[in-house]
């Protein structure tokens, strides 16, 4: 069995599509015949399979034994004698002598200072172009392929983006090699057949069939989530393997599974084509991809955030805070704004305005719609570029100190932002506000997510410097019927909550 950390998304173990032995049942087969009624046919991928198998490759990467990678297939001694007994048990069952871990069948390294891991890709290009994740390569010391011909080559890696887990190799043949295409990941549908391809637990090439069976799935692994759910069989060691239409065109990257056990049990995820060609295109010109950069932080707008604001419904991204020198600084946006558009399109969410951003070339400049007092209004943003930092920052959870309190309405008590305070919250004098000192559990405040070390920064449009002023402004907030915006600061981060009046 496979060991790997790489993007175990869940406690049951949402994993990188990695490797383990299994025995696959069909996916398509024709049910008993009913009275009245014709038998569906079988799915015959025999000619879909000898036609692109060629183009997929195993890849087979070396690296510093313990390093802290996100690779395929490193085996420690008790997963390395459970593949050993499976390996002996299929040579004594089918007469076909296996080597265990390796695709290149040279068995298990010797070696106390490297390790090994193993997953697959496909050669986009007959001058040797090949795309992988990014997990399976990117901390690699050495990548050779083995070819569905047994050809072995070296490969370089001519880029990778983490972000959106991809990489780019390359390998010099003295002959045109085959290859696939990608195909319109945007016009698959629900249900159609796919193919996926691939080299799972380090068997070598295996070809495995199911459906789509959801798009657009956000498994949490980063801002980029838009993956093709499949049902056919993906494992550990098929990361970065191709996910085939009836035509033979690559519509997915084989890259996550959920599973309890580490093996198949139907829920595969794959990069749809539609978001991995303009990257894997970036990785072969340059080695990295630019992405624009605004310069907010940001976070979704809740219903009474919504009406807090005068929204008409729930969409959008509100901007907790504008960073310094940013592109959204120079463009006039403020903290308390709702980013509705970008160039006309609209935004539904926080996702959407990363992804949005995050196509723009930096230097480009974009249209923003933006909601503020109660009303739409357009800004002109020059986009930047990003560095390593993500474009949009989460809200952190924290615990803070008690402090002496005054008590307060909406279910906290809030005191003064001493010195002391300011110390063991580790603030700088940039931050102004008043501390939460306690948080009544079951309030309005502690269901919005309060907690005692928040800093309350604003209430509503109004910065707030004492809990005397905040105390004002909250009463005066209680008289328009409607939830109160309140401005928080936390460990670095700034966010928006509103809290009804009606429940305080």
């Amino acid at each position: 069995m496979t060991k790997t950390k790489s993007r175990i998304l869940t406690a049951l173990a949402l994993t990188t599509a990695l490797t383990a032995p299994a025995l696959i049942a069909p996916m398509f087969t024709a049910p008993a015949a009913i009275a009245g009624q014709t038998a569906m046919p079988v799915q015959d991928f025999s000619d879909l399979a000898a036609k692109v198998t060629p183009a997929v490759v195993n890849v087979a990467v070396t690296m510093k034994a313990g390093a802290d990678d996100d690779g395929e297939t490193r085996m420690s001694d008790s997963q390395q004698k459970q593949m050993e007994e499976f390996m002996k048990r299929f040579s004594e069952r089918f007469g076909q002598p296996m080597q265990p871990g390796r695709p290149d069948g040279k068995g298990r390294p010797q070696s106390k200072d490297k390790a090994q891991a193993v997953g697959t890709g496909f050669i986009i290009d007959a001058k040797g172009v090949i795309v992988t994740n990014y997990h399976v390569v990117g901390k690699a010391d050495s990548i050779t392929i083995t070819m569905a011909d047994g050809t072995k080559l070296p490969a370089k890696m001519m880029g990778g983006d983490e972000k959106t887990d991809l990489a780019v190799l390359k390998v010099e043949s003295d002959k045109p090699l085959p290859f696939v295409s990608f195909g319109d990941a945007t016009k698959i549908r629900v249900g159609q057949p796919v193919m996926a391809v691939g080299n799972p637990f380090g068997l070598g090439g295996t070809v495995t069939t199911g459906i789509v069976s959801a798009r657009g799935r956000d498994i949490h692994s980063g801002p980029f989530d838009d993956y093709i759910q499949t049902d056919a069989a993906i494992n550990r060691g098929n990361s970065g393997g191709p996910l085939f239409d009836m035509d033979g065109n690559v519509i997915g990257i084989n890259t996550a599974i959920y599973s309890p056990t580490g093996g198949s049990i139907g829920l595969g995820f794959a990069i749809p084509s539609s978001l991995a060609q303009p990257v894997v295109a970036e990785l072969k010109d340059s080695g990295r991809v630019e992405r624009g950069l605004l310069g907010v932080q940001i976070q979704p707008v809740s219903k009474a955030i919504a009406e807090s604001l005068s929204l008409k419904d729930e969409k959008g991204a509100l901007v907790a805070m504008v960073q310094p020198d940013s592109a959204a600084l120079a463009a006039g946006v403020q903290s308390g704004d709702v980013i509705l558009s970008v160039d006309g399109k609209k935004v539904d969410g926080i996702k959407e305005l990363t992804r949005t951003i995050s196509a723009v070339k930096p230097g480009n400049s974009v249209k923003l719609g933006v909601w503020r007092d109660g009303k739409e209004m357009s800004l002109t943003a020059k986009v930047g570029g990003q560095k390593d930092d993500a474009i949009v920052k989460a809200s952190a959870d924290g615990k803070g100190p008690a402090a002496k309190a005054e008590p307060m309405a909406y279910g906290v008590s809030l005191a003064p932002l001493s010195a002391e305070a300011r110390k063991q919250l580790g603030l700088d004098g940039d931050v102004k506000g008043v501390v939460v000192a306690t948080v009544e559990p079951g309030s309005p405040a502690d269901d919005q997510g309060l907690k005692a070390g928040d800093v309350l920064q604003q209430v509503g449009k109004d910065a707030v410097d004492s809990p005397k002023m905040a105390a004002e402004k909250l009463k005066e907030a209680k008289t328009t019927g409607k939830p109160v915006l309140m401005k928080v600061f936390r460990e670095g981060m700034t966010r928006f909550v509103a809290i009804s009046p009606r429940a305080a």
